[in-house]
């Protein structure tokens, strides 16, 4: 499933409400939309989600415009006003409310559950306000995930609740390489780190492809050539490559959650 924002904007320059801007989403790839100020990327998110008409462009899902499949496939995540948890809610009350939400049990056994399968246990009683960036993204995504019909997200401004963009990019970027289609609004400045982090992802890939056809060629031949032979420091080859870190954190275990989720707004969202 892909997702385009083909020059979408909402209002006339100079100081449009949301300034024209375009993106391209897919599984394993997010798209980011880079927008300034506090009410555009409210705005570009809602856009997104098919919650709102652009008065410019068009939003597509896989080239279709088509609001009302985005907004069933689409959930929105931490968009301010829209789809963001009270502060105060702690995460336990929050994985409560998403669970009743999806039609599923909010038992406490369930709750629990979901917050061991997130490797959060141990911020259960902590308010929202208080956890991580990441822990936050990666706590939000997975519940609009739960909500029947959802494959795809829109993440909103991460970055106004601190923290290193590397670390809660690390979560869009686990998300997405799991099929999901991610949309993640950001600010310039943090869109800048994540498009070098994309940029790192891409070489890596092409790196280590290229890597595994070279082992496989020596394979067939009986090792490697001679020019290989020669290339190598010390009579060992160097095969050392360098990248960014897994996506996944380190120590945190897999989710076994299922993808799916709707469009509908939870009870974080406001309906539209």
């Amino acid at each position: 499933m892909t997702l385009e924002l083909a020059a979408v904007g909402i209002g006339t320059e100079p100081g449009a409400a949301l300034p024209v801007v375009s993106a391209v989403a897919g599984p394993g790839h997010p798209g980011v939309v880079a927008v300034e100020t506090e009410q555009a990327p409210v705005l570009a998110s809602l856009v997104a989600g098919g919650r709102m008409k652009p008065d410019t462009g068009q939003v597509l899902l896989d080239g279709h415009d088509d609001p009302a499949a985005v907004r069933r496939a689409f959930a929105l995540v931490d968009t301010p006003g829209v789809a963001e948890p009270f502060p105060v809610l702690t995460l336990k009350q929050i994985v409560h409310e998403e669970l009743a939400f999806a039609g599923r049990r909010p038992s406490r056994g369930d709750v629990a559950t979901v917050l061991d399968e997130l490797g959060m246990t141990r911020w259960s009683d902590t308010a929202v306000q208080r956890v991580p960036t990441d822990a936050r993204v990666r706590l939000l995504a997975e519940l609009a995930l739960l909500r029947p019909d959802v494959t795809g997200l829109v993440v909103t401004s991460p970055e106004r609740h601190g923290g290193a963009v590397t670390d809660w990019f690390a979560v869009v970027r686990d998300i997405a390489r799991r099929g999901v289609t991610v949309v993640l609004v950001t600010s310039k400045a943090a869109a800048e780190t994540v498009s070098a982090l994309l940029d790192t992802v891409t070489d890596t890939d092409a790196d280590a492809s290229a890597a595994t056809d070279s082992a496989a060629a020596d394979t067939a031949t009986g090792g490697p050539t001679a020019t290989d032979a020669d290339a190598t420091v010390g009579g060992t080859a160097d095969t050392t490559t360098e990248g960014p870190e897994d996506a996944t954190r380190t120590g945190e275990p897999a989710t076994g959650l299922p993808i799916d989720t709707t469009d509908a707004t939870a009870p974080l969202e406001t309906r539209s």
